[in-house]
């Protein structure tokens, strides 16, 4: 088996494992257990807090001491074995924790599959610019695939949605030990200094103008990235809650629409090649920040009906947010290191960005959502209007049936129904990312050297 096909492989089942309930979980928060916004963003921290020192850490694990397949293996065997745990769990602080585990598990292998698949396109002499994005596209097909099979099997809402992650997360474990060898490098003199022993060398990063300021905007838009996977497939199921909406296909099938955004991103990793050597870093990362600011402007606007284009082109523009910020960097922080810090660069990268930017992100847009853009009913009027309809629509009724809210005689609902104003969180999220792609026009410094895009 060819080194780009083994590679493929591995990055298919990286990204299955993880979409088979990132965009989904949502709807069984919500939905299924019916806990409340704030915890849920605590949930979705959890991602973040791992990634503030597990990418790192492993990253230095494996610059050091443990092949870096190896260390693979071990962490998706235990990321496996903490999903088949999740449906067991009936509490969100259990949840929190357990959910941190799996994360703490699972984080680090995205930087860990970068570091095995730079050392390996490297070792065979390939142009990274060129080679990894093809082989990273089928990461995001595993992705949609994940997405596809969740929805299509009824599971978008259920525990099941972990009990598959979780068994293709075995499987990719015990494919570990076909993925090529990446020994530690163990570069260092005898006269080491302590950062370079603990393999820490890679904070020195931010010593560097250039790179300090851009791990500083990676992490803001690494919040940006955990708005859109902790909300979308939410926010086009909750149109259900309106009569007029309720038995459309998005609300059917919102995890099928949402995967566009992936089918999206399948274009546009291979577009990445082009980009980047014509435009360069700098230019990349702006056209990914407006693209952000259309994602969430677009679906500000959209709804299942005479606003679904927007829907549909807010996800084929998320392609062009995502990749353009994440595999643009990633490969940004791979030239732009040696060889000696690879691992614990990404390792970085993945900190700031899944770390830091998610933890804040995630955080911070509950807490928002929750005491700023979350509507309060009393009224079963007002309500109704709220929803364009009428108070003796059978889905209204039927809405607030499942709700365990009746109307009274004089109108009013037993009690407080909650609703979060979708079109104002993501006109606030749109106005965030506008605000960081202008900063980031004016502070970041890049002189880029157009290359020839004829290379292996």
């Amino acid at each position: 088996m060819s080194i780009k096909l083994r590679l493929t492989i591995m990055s298919f089942f990286q990204f299955f494992v993880w979409g088979a309930w990132l965009i989904t979980i949502a709807n069984y928060w919500f939905g299924t257990k019916q806990w409340d916004g704030t915890q849920f963003g605590a949930i979705f921290a959890t991602m973040g807090i791992a990634s503030l020192f597990m990418p790192t850490l492993m990253g230095i694990i494996a610059d050091r001491w443990i092949n870096a397949e190896r260390l693979y293996f071990i962490l998706h065997l235990c990321y496996a074995g903490v999903l088949f745990y999740l449906p067991q769990v009936n509490d969100p602080n259990t949840f929190f924790y357990a959910m941190l585990a799996a994360m703490c598990f699972y984080m680090p292998t995205l930087a860990l599959s970068n570091s095995i698949a730079y050392t390996a396109l490297n070792e065979n002499n390939y142009d990274l610019v060129k080679a990894f994005p093809p082989i990273r596209v089928f990461g995001t097909i595993g992705f949609i695939v994940a997405m596809w099979i969740t929805n299509l099997t009824g599971n978008k809402a259920t525990a099941y949605q972990f009990y598959i992650a979780g068994t293709a997360a075995l499987a990719l474990s015990l494919y570990a030990f076909t993925l090529p060898k990446c020994p530690p490098k163990k570069l260092q003199h005898e006269d080491a200094s302590w950062t370079q022993l603990l393999g820490l060398e890679a904070f020195k990063l931010f010593g560097n103008y250039k790179m300090a300021l851009f791990f500083i905007f990676s992490m803001f838009l690494g919040a940006a990235l955990q708005l859109t996977n902790a909300y979308g497939d939410v926010f086009l199921d909750e149109f259900k809650f309106y009569p007029k909406f309720a038995e459309s296909f998005v609300v059917k099938y919102s995890t099928i629409i949402m995967s566009i955004s992936q089918i999206s991103e399948t274009l546009f990793i291979l577009a990445i090649p082009f980009f980047l050597k014509r435009f360069g870093i700098k230019k990349v990362m702006l056209i990914s920040m407006f693209a952000w600011v259309l994602r969430f402007g677009l679906f500000s606007f959209g709804d299942p009906a005479g606003g679904l284009w927007m829907i549909v082109l807010s996800c084929i523009v998320y392609g062009m947010a995502f990749d353009f910020f994440n595999i643009s960097g990633s490969l940004f922080v791979e030239t732009s290191t040696t060889s000696r810090i690879r691992s614990s660069a990404q390792g970085l990268f993945m900190m700031m960005t899944n770390g830091f930017g998610a933890v804040v992100g995630s955080f911070a847009s509950g807490w928002i959502i929750d005491h700023y853009f979350t509507k309060s009913f009393q009224n079963s009027k007002d309500l109704a209007q709220y929803l364009d309809t009428t108070i003796d629509n059978t889905h209204f009724l039927h809405f607030l049936q499942e709700k365990s809210i009746s109307i009274l005689p004089d109108g009013m609902l037993s009690g407080n129904l909650m609703l979060k104003d979708w079109h104002d969180i993501w006109l606030a999220f749109a106005i965030y990312t506008l605000v960081i792609a202008i900063f980031f026009a004016v502070f970041f410094r890049h002189k880029h050297e157009r290359e020839p895009l004829n290379s292996k």
